[in-house]
């Protein structure tokens, strides 16, 4: 019994892929830790959510009191005194400092009372700030890990195209072997071997172009992981994601609710009004207790330390329409960033519908490709066999080993489709 060696092929793969996760392939979990660690990106936006935290809170201690000090030391050329008309006679005072220098120093303290809700809209705009920008680091997080996940995928598609490619030159020169030795008892014109060996040359250059195209995703995955571009890692199959189970506008709910981007749109929107809203509250008088300690050296007054409580009283009549129009800019602003969180919700409903209808046909192309590899296998087992008996012609087993590769190719595509989309449907509804 002759066993085609494709047949092998297909018998050995999964053999070969238990053999990798054996000895430690990489596995797309691990993918996404090393991405996440050295994506530059990822960590920009961590800073950036760091820097809004730091803005909420600089924002909150505006309510808190503030205490400055300040001091100096001072010298006259000629220090002064006072001097006045006394009856007949002028009283001069002593010198206000001895030694023509004195030292001076201040401590105030300030605390806001009133401010007409602007501290107040300053903290909330701060705080959707930070939140605006901690959405935006889990989007990209979301996005960075279905880019790993499509590299990956990618690298196997490419390895088993490859070995596809290679399967096919095998059978291929098992073919011309065979048609060598039917030449040689004169059972077969010359022209079934040249056809034989010409194809089996283009299968050789389909190989080469296969391993160049496996070569450049291994490349482009290793990019994406902070990886030298020529590191040879071995990866690990996958056989599925995580289904996501549902209908439709179900899935189409759960991403209005977890989508990230969502999230951040609003917080945006909730930003700018907040601004407008301290803004706006500019116009209104503000008030704040003041406590002031002062130090003044000298040599005439009774003493040298003074302290007061007092309430400070600031109110803008008037700015030519600055504060109004920086308020109306910003109102405006708010509007149109609601009026995109809008279009991103029904751009949003239709990725995930996409996702959804792309993952239903690759689900369906699975059984009816594996169906297809099956009869391509016979087909061309039945070709050769009728060949060997002068049954068929050459071209009958060259089209059938073509039909298979095709069907191999298919059938590999759709499985790893059907991972690709699960995944995909995953980071739609805000949930990879």
């Amino acid at each position: 019994m002759t066993v085609h060696p494709a047949s092998l092929w297909r018998l050995a793969a999964p053999l070969v892929l238990l053999a990798l996760r054996t000895a430690g392939a990489e596995t797309l979990a691990e993918a996404w830790q090393l991405a996440a660690e050295n994506d530059a990106g990822l960590a920009a936006l961590h800073s950036r959510a760091e820097a809004g935290q730091a803005e909420e809170a600089a924002a909150r201690a505006e309510r808190l009191p503030k205490l400055s000090i300040d001091g100096s030391w001072q010298r006259f050329g000629d220090a002064p005194a006072f001097r006045f008309p006394f009856g007949s006679s002028t009283f001069t005072s002593p010198e206000l400092v001895s030694h023509d220098n004195f030292l001076m120093g201040r401590a105030r303290l300030e605390l806001p009372l009133y401010t007409g809700g602007r501290i107040t809209a300053g903290i909330e705009s701060a705080r959707q700030v930070a939140l605006g920008a901690g959405f935006g680091t889990q989007a990209y997080a979301q996005d960075l890990r279905l880019r790993v996940a499509t590299a990956y995928i990618d690298v196997l598609r490419a390895r088993r195209a490859l070995r596809a490619a290679e399967s096919a030159v095998a059978s291929l020169e098992a073919h011309a072997g065979e048609v060598a030795v039917m030449l040689e008892r004169g059972a077969v014109p010359r022209n079934d071997w040249l056809a034989a060996r010409v194809t089996l040359a283009d299968a050789g250059q389909a190989r080469l172009r296969a391993d160049s195209r496996q070569q450049l995703a291994l490349a482009a995955y290793n990019r994406l992981l902070g990886q030298p571009l020529d590191r040879q890692a071995p990866l690990e199959d996958i056989a599925e994601a995580a289904p996501v189970a549902g209908p439709v506008d179900e899935l189409v709910e759960r991403a209005l609710a977890h989508r990230p981007e969502l999230a951040g749109s609003a917080a945006q929107a909730q930003a700018l009004a907040e601004q407008a809203r301290g803004e706006s509250a500019s116009h209104l008088p503000q008030f704040g207790l003041i406590a002031d300690y002062q130090h003044l050296e000298n040599q005439v007054l009774d003493s040298e330390d003074f302290g007061l409580l007092g309430l400070g009283f600031s109110w803008t009549l008037w700015d030519g329409g600055r504060i109004r129009e920086r308020a109306s800019a910003l109102r405006s602003a708010s509007r149109a960033a609601a009026r995109e969180h809008n279009d991103l919700q029904s751009r949003i409903a239709l990725e995930v519908r996409e996702a959804w209808l792309a993952l239903r046909e690759a689900q369906a192309r699975v059984p009816l490709t594996r169906e297809a590899v099956d009869q391509a296998e016979e087909n061309l087992r039945v070709g050769r066999e009728q060949y060997g008996v002068g049954l068929a012609t050459s071209t009958v087993v060259l089209d059938a080993e073509a039909l298979r590769l095709q069907a191999v190719a298919n059938h590999d595509n759709a499985l790893l489709d059907v991972v690709l989309g699960e995944l995909r449907q995953r980071r739609a509804i805000g949930e990879l």
